[in-house]
């Protein structure tokens, strides 16, 4: 089991030893950060965050409950408190972690956040396409394809298609009653 806590500047330098390849930051940010990442890169990344019905981004880490320990990152930004929409970004499972369930697990906490304690009505996201194993886990945290934009990221000599998912507040209650 995992918990959410708030991301703050004490946290950087775990996540930049996380990320420790180009391939990595860019399946995690897309173009968002240059590699390798930095902690003065970061700064700007939590200014304004958490701050329910003020913040348009909540940045958050995973914290395995029997340990303590920090096993994975995930954001829910580019809120619209008008539509109560919302995008899930930057999920990152901690390389200690993998093959745990923690995607699925910190998914669904972040979904349960957004709909329960942000009153959202929708949340989605986009996934690279060759990321399998962050699709597979979206899929079974319930969030649906809406469709792909193809060929959006050039990458190591090739475009990479961006595979649209979502999941509407009805959708989700339905499936955790």
């Amino acid at each position: 089991m995992i918990i959410l806590e708030p991301f703050e500047r004490s946290d950087f330098q775990q996540l930049i030893n996380w990320i420790d390849t180009e391939e990595l930051l860019i399946k995690w940010s897309g173009s968002l950060f240059s590699f390798p990442l930095t902690i003065e890169s970061m700064e700007w990344y939590i200014r304004d965050t958490n701050l329910p019905g003020v913040s348009d981004a909540f940045v958050f880490k995973a914290v395995e409950v029997e340990t303590g320990a920090v096993v994975g990152h995930i954001s829910l930004g580019g809120l619209s408190w008008k539509n109560r929409s919302s995008r899930i970004s930057r999920v990152l499972v901690s390389p200690h972690a993998m093959q745990k369930g923690i995607c699925q697990l910190m998914t669904k906490a972040v979904l349960k956040i957004g709909f329960e304690e942000l009153g959202l009505h929708r949340i989605g996201l986009g996934v690279y396409e060759n990321n399998k194993a962050a699709l597979n886990c979206y899929l079974k945290s319930g969030l649906n394809i809406e469709g792909v934009s193809r060929d959006i990221l050039w990458y190591n000599g090739e475009f990479l298609s961006m595979v649209e998912m979502a999941i509407l507040e009805d959708e989700w209650r339905a499936q955790n009653l």
